[in-house]
């Protein structure tokens, strides 16, 4: 038996919560990979940030060892994905590295859209799907109904589906076998010159900047000096290792083989995630190749709310970079907050772990500004430009259209949930495409508004249909759109990191939102302040915050009511000088507040 021949490389994929990491730590137990007194739930998920939302934001590999029933050794090479879909670039990411895939799904929950969109994925890849109905254990589970849909939905032959349950370790030495048969071994030819893929990477304050590789063709030791092939750079190689589930150094990887390299890098400037490593003194004709490039859908301001921190940040964000190639930034300036960077994200969860992550690893304290999506500015002399920070927005006068982005959004949802479904896609302006029977549910198809998708309109399908519907969406096109930008005054001072893109008919509701809420969280100073939203010049809605008072006649009793007035006069004086030198504190909870609504 050839080297090749022992080796099976795949992931775990699912639609959110079907039970992927679950399965994970089920495999690392059965395959000895870990001590029954050192587990613990989710052990591929390290971040303290995984464990707590119970979600999976990093793709995490790890090697197991399996001898099979024949007697023969194994070496698997397991990839656990996230499930949310603004999670998938990682999911794609992982999947370059593999040659099959478990698709997983939770016998009470069935097909839902990631499962799909999952599915298509591993198409695309060219990768051995291997079905598996995993929570067989709950009492009503339906697995007939399970089975019906994957092999009606998705087409798999019945003598494939698996039966699991992650939770008991039910039928887990039946999987092994499984996947030994099912999933094919890597090809490549480990004397032919290097070509590694790198899949990812992270940061280690010790050994720099750890790379994760799946190597195609030829073989990788110490010592050898490599080049990133797009890049152009050039490096000695100090560690080669292994995942076992901590890092493991070995003598050398060679072709089929997933692992770690780390050759003394600590500039994240200098390699990309998708990029080719070969060796230098022999390289590899072609590169692998790439990743797509996404696009992020939201963009925000990210701020230190110390000035002194920004150095920090832009190093924290540099190698949170690293990992996480679908988050990109640039440099920026804003009135109010001084230097920071203008963010983009693929979604709203992941604008949320990106904060989070910034500020516990790297100890930073920041203020995010109102969430935007990228709109197209179509100006009258025929330019495009494209709008991501409200406050770039051209003059009135110049602007011919502009035009927001869309997404085809496909819903899932028992029959029975159909009507309410219809009804809150087209409260979020969307148009109806078509809808389809899939089993006893229904597929509805949407074109929505991206601006209207990303706040909270999962939460509102997952209410709407209890907790049965699932979303997915893909980018489709730009559309003409009436959009306006609403800005926030307080004391007649614009304050940018509260202006925002909205769509007209919703511009009134969105600004009075603002600034009732500002009303409340703006505490009282000594001066009045004034909050007022205003759109296409005009103000739609104001509040003023009453100044803290000071009774400055208290010591006064008795005697002519002028020496009164005059101390009333001199407050008043000294009332609207605060006014024009005083600057409000707007508290962070405002801010907060403000993502919201």
């Amino acid at each position: 038996m050839s080297k090749h021949a022992n080796i099976r490389n795949f992931s775990i994929i699912a639609h959110i919560d079907h039970g992927k990491s679950t399965l994970a730590d089920r495999f690392l137990l059965f395959a000895g990979a870990i001590d029954e007194r050192k587990f613990h739930n989710q052990m591929l998920d390290d971040m303290d940030l995984e464990r707590e939302r119970g979600i999976t934001i990093k793709a995490s590999a790890v090697r197991l060892n399996y001898k099979s029933q024949d007697g023969k050794e194994y070496i698997f090479n397991l990839i656990d994905t996230p499930g949310h879909v603004d999670f998938s670039y990682e999911v794609e990411k992982s999947l370059r590295a593999c040659e099959g895939a478990l698709l997983l799904i939770d016998v009470t929950q069935g097909v839902e859209s990631q499962t799909i969109a999952n599915y298509y994925l591993a198409i695309d890849n060219n990768l051995e799907i291997l079905p598996v109905i995993n929570k067989i254990d709950i009492a009503n589970a339906d697995i007939d109904e399970a089975k019906r849909q994957f092999t009606e939905i998705l087409k798999f032959k019945p003598e494939d589906i698996q039966l699991v349950s992650a939770k008991e370790g039910l039928n887990v030495g039946e999987l092994f076998e499984k996947i030994v048969k099912f999933i094919p071994p890597p090809e490549g030819d480990p004397g032919a010159p290097l070509k590694a893929l790198v899949f990812d990477m992270k940061y280690d304050i010790y050994k720099g900047i750890i790379i994760y590789v799946r190597i195609f063709e030829g073989a990788i030791k110490p010592g050898v000096r490599i080049r990133f092939m797009n890049v152009g750079k050039d490096f000695d190689v100090q560690e080669v290792g292994i995942f076992a589930p901590g890092v493991q150094p070995v003598k050398g990887l060679s072709a089929g083989e997933v692992g770690y390299i780390t050759c003394n890098l600590h500039d994240p400037k200098e390699v990309r995630v998708g990029d080719t490593m070969t060796e230098l003194a022999r390289p590899t004709a072609l590169p692998l190749e790439g990743y797509r490039q996404l696009k992020p859908l939201v963009f925000c301001g990210v701020y230190p709310v110390n000035a002194g921190d920004y150095a920090p940040l832009r190093e924290a964000i540099d190698k949170l970079r690293l990992s996480d190639p679908s988050f990109v930034y640039e440099h920026e300036t804003s009135q109010s907050f001084g230097y920071g960077f203008r963010c983009g994200f693929l979604g709203l969860l992941h604008m949320e772990i990106v904060q989070e992550r910034l500020e516990r690893e790297y100890d930073l304290n920041l203020i995010l500004t109102t969430p935007n999506v990228g709109y197209k500015i179509i100006k009258r002399d025929g330019s495009v430009m494209d709008l991501e920070n409200p406050s770039d927005l051209p003059n009135g006068s110049e602007v011919a259209r502009i035009e927001e982005p869309v997404l085809a959004v496909s819903i899932f949802t028992p029959v029975t949930y159909m009507d309410a479904v219809m009804e809150l896609a087209k409260r979020k302006r969307g148009l109806f495409q078509k809808s389809e029977f899939i089993g006893d549910r229904m597929k509805i198809l949407f074109d929505i508004p991206l601006s209207e998708v990303i706040v909270d309109f999962n939460d509102l399908i997952k209410s709407a249909t209890r907790g049965y519907g699932s979303i997915d969406y893909e980018f489709k096109n730009y559309a003409p759109a009436q959009i306006t930008r609403l800005d926030i005054l307080i004391n007649d001072e614009p304050c940018d990191a509260f202006s925002c893109m909205v769509h007209k008919d919703r511009a009134y509701d969105k600004g009075l939102g603002l600034v009732t809420k500002l009303k409340e969280l703006i505490p009282q100073q000594l001066f009045e302040v004034r909050i007022q939203a205003q759109t296409d010049g005009r103000i739609i809605s104001s509040a003023r915050v009453k100044p803290a008072g000071k009774n400055v006649t208290a010591k006064c009793y008795g005697g002519d009511i002028s020496r009164k007035r005059k101390l009333w006069e001199k407050q008043k004086e000294g009332k609207k000088k605060l006014k024009q030198i005083g600057r409000v504190e707007v508290p962070q909870e405002a801010f907060l507040a403000a993502l919201k609504i």
